[in-house]
């Protein structure tokens, strides 16, 4: 961004209003009075107002060009800043998503080991059954007078 427009200031320089020309003050009892057209004067008032309006409107225009100049800036400062927050958010997103299908992964993991350790208790019941069965066999063995 152009110091210039930080500071308030547009960086177009701004157009000088046209030099007023000061009208001859016309003296009604000098003989160029006399020879004047009628409505000499009221020519050269509306010629100086329609310069003052002229630079009105010259002055109202480069606040306008300024004013846009400052929105824009603004507009373009936070579209800047915006486009960091969408980077941001997305390289959160990504690194969330990454450390979800970790988990995601840890858990299938974790279900296969439990189903092999169903598995293995089934095959430790079955077991435990056998040596009750053995046990009691032994046991009556061992009663026999």
């Amino acid at each position: 961004m152009e110091p210039a427009t930080v500071a308030g200031k547009s960086p177009d320089p701004m157009p000088s209003p046209p030099p007023e020309v000061p009208s001859p003050v016309v003296n009604s009892s000098s003989p160029a009075a006399s020879s004047a057209p009628p409505g000499a004067r009221e020519v050269a008032a509306v010629e100086r107002d329609a310069a003052a309006i002229a630079e009105s409107y010259a002055s109202l225009f480069t606040s306008l060009r300024l004013a846009l100049s400052n929105v824009t800036s603004t507009s373009a400062e936070n579209m800047k800043c915006l486009g960091d927050v969408v980077g941001r958010l997305q390289e959160s997103a990504l690194e969330a998503s990454s450390k979800g299908n970790k988990y995601i992964n840890s858990c299938l993991r974790l279900n296969e080991e439990l189903r092999d350790l169903e598995s293995l208790a089934m095959q430790l019941k079955i077991l435990r059954k056998n040596v009750d069965s053995l046990d009691l066999a032994v046991s009556q063995l061992l009663r026999l007078p």
